[in-house]
């Protein structure tokens, strides 16, 4: 009997160890799908808020970059362009920030694609500022907040799709950005499937964010 004690041992520890990686697994599990909600409910959030969206202005719209098709904005880069010249032309913002450089193959910039798609609808060039040097949504913010400054602008609505948001948000205020989210109201992601994928790349760089770039940062 007392020769099958370590055996035993062995047997019960190997249920613990089993049942603890089970446990984690459903706790991470169950955290990535908070993540995942959270960020999928956000817009509807702030639109409680934010009950009167009409009310609000500031100072500029940072128009967060997407692809450009060659010297064109791709679909998802073109709603947030309209949304931006929306909050322009009913006058919740007197400037337009468009954001994002130049990627390989393209031959405008996201945001020079940006001011031109801009112009044609009738904005004033005057109102648009831009920075070509940016490849992802923290380097956006980083180089809006730096226009912010040398326009001395104060308050901005953030523009970018619904899901991206959180994101965004988080980001600016990392920044000390004084921002209100303004996620465009259409959205090119509309079947279940692009839906899903959007959420699941999202909710990723979002996890991945806080836990492995987040850091208290000002803008200068």
């Amino acid at each position: 009997m007392i020769s099958r004690l370590p055996a035993l041992r062995r047997y019960f520890s190997t249920i613990n160890a089993k049942r603890l990686v089970v446990f984690l697994v459903l706790l991470l599990l169950a955290a990535y799908i908070q993540v995942l909600l959270s960020i999928a409910y956000y817009p509807a959030l702030l639109s409680q808020k934010f009950a009167e969206p009409g009310k609000i202005k500031a100072d500029a719209a940072i128009v967060l970059g997407a692809s450009v098709w060659k010297d064109k904005p791709s679909p998802v880069f073109a709603e947030r362009i309209k949304h931006g010249i929306q909050l322009y032309k009913t006058g919740h913002v007197s400037y337009l920030i468009f954001t994002g450089g130049l990627s390989a193959g393209d031959r405008l910039s996201e945001s020079a694609a940006a001011r031109q798609y801009a112009m044609a609808e009738g904005v004033p060039a005057a109102q648009i500022l831009i920075e070509e040097s940016s490849t992802n949504t923290w380097q956006n913010l980083v180089q809006a907040c730096q226009l912010m400054q040398e326009q001395k602008l104060q308050k901005v609505l953030i523009v970018s799709d619904p899901l991206h948001m959180r994101r965004a948000m988080a980001m600016a205020n990392e920044l000390h950005i004084h921002a209100i989210s303004a996620a465009t109201p259409t959205s090119r992601y509309v079947s279940w499937r692009s839906k899903s994928q959007a959420l699941l790349y999202e909710s990723f760089f979002y996890v991945k964010y806080k836990l492995l770039d987040a850091h208290e940062h000002d803008c200068k």
